[in-house]
């Protein structure tokens, strides 16, 4: 997997392509994690891209949320695919990592 990343000055959006997965999952997280160090706690990943996510990129997502919370901003996704949609779903994490249709709506109230 490759992402894309646009540092938007009040957020970052990144931009994971292809399958979210056990190899792919460790980078993206390390790299939210960077961005936080950073000072860059307001994340959107937008997910139009990716065609397959597991449990490792789902780990990827929370623990991005929760490093981003705790540093007073919010990880927000986008524009899942239907793929990833559904896992969202089956996991019932759509409660917890509420998608958004577009980058704009998760840019909505920040």
């Amino acid at each position: 997997m490759t992402f894309a990343e646009a540092d938007q000055g009040t957020h970052v959006v990144l931009t994971p392509q292809g399958k979210f997965n056990l190899v792919a999952a460790p980078p993206f997280k390390s790299r939210i994690d960077d961005l936080i160090t950073a000072g860059k706690a307001r994340l959107v990943v937008d997910l139009h891209e990716v065609d397959f996510i597991d449990s490792s990129g789902l780990g990827a997502l929370i623990g991005g949320l929760k490093a981003a919370r705790q540093q007073g901003g919010d990880l927000r996704v986008a524009a899942p695919s239907a793929q990833v949609l559904a896992v969202l779903k089956l996991t019932n994490l759509d409660r917890i990592l509420s998608p958004y249709t577009t980058i704009d709506e998760a840019l909505h109230d920040w």
